[in-house]
């Protein structure tokens, strides 16, 4: 059994997920793990195609597990498997089985999720505009609420949102 807890932070393109990510390893002096999409994105230069969604989730789920190792307390996983299979059915209707199961079975300590509270900036290849933004928001809502997994909204400056999280943390502790 690990000592360490996994957090993962959901949200929708440029809502604060990578950069709370950061924050909060620096924070807590420990490691997160950054997401694969952006990676895969930068290195096949375009955004991945129905067939290679699980492929994003798996690798994103190995790098937590590589990370898991060096964590000290917390990791801080910026995505899980879940946005995978979110972003999937809102592009390309039901992930594939795989997909599906690894979304229902990969689990976390605590979920935060990132409100789209900010102006919206394009970045590449990955973002498509501040509509999708908004529909993928209230999608990540929907599904956590339907499968009652608990969560944290952050909300506000990257410094509100470090002291929402840091005094929800407090309370996993206890």
């Amino acid at each position: 059994m690990s000592s360490v807890n996994r957090v993962v932070i959901l949200g929708a393109e440029s809502s604060g997920k990578s950069i709370l990510a950061e924050a909060l390893a620096v924070h807590y002096q420990t490691v997160w793990v950054p997401e694969y999409l952006r990676e895969f994105v930068e290195q096949h230069q375009r955004v991945p195609r129905q067939e290679e969604q699980i492929l994003i989730a798996r690798t994103q789920v190995q790098r937590e597990a590589e990370l898991l190792k060096q964590a000290r307390q917390w990791l801080f996983c910026d995505t899980g498997p879940i946005m995978t299979a979110i972003y999937s059915r809102h592009y390309f209707g039901e992930p594939d089985v795989e997909l599906a199961q690894l979304e229902l079975s990969h689990q976390y300590d605590f979920c935060l999720v990132t409100a789209p509270d900010f102006p919206w900036q394009p970045d590449g290849l990955q973002r498509e505009s501040a509509y999708v933004r908004d529909r993928v928001h209230e999608e990540v809502l929907n599904v956590l609420d339907d499968r009652e997994i608990p969560f944290l909204l952050v909300e506000g400056s990257q410094q509100a949102r470090l002291e929402q999280v840091q005094f929800a943390l407090s309370f996993l502790l206890s």
